[in-house]
């Protein structure tokens, strides 16, 4: 538990924090009159916040990954065509 939790804390942390806004979106603006299919269920606007807040922080975090490990894999190249030329 503690390996998953490690690993996909962003994501937790992306999903829980869409929900804490689609809740907050519910009780400051929600829908009085009870006809918007989203915002008038507080229930609905936290699912609808939680998969927005997981995408984004996915979108955000991965992004960075992948630029670490592009720079990762130039420095390995870089490395293993120094070496070639040494012998």
């Amino acid at each position: 538990m503690k390996k998953f939790l490690s690993k996909h804390w962003v994501k937790i942390a992306g999903v829980a924090t869409g929900a804490l806004g689609g809740y907050l979106y519910y009780y400051f603006i929600g829908c009085v009159s009870g006809t918007c299919p989203i915002t008038s269920n507080p229930y609905n606007l936290m699912v609808y916040g939680a998969v927005l807040g997981y995408l984004l922080f996915d979108l955000i975090f991965d992004a960075g990954t992948k630029h670490k490990l592009k720079q990762i894999t130039e420095v390995s190249e870089k490395k293993d065509k120094d070496n070639s030329n040494e012998f």
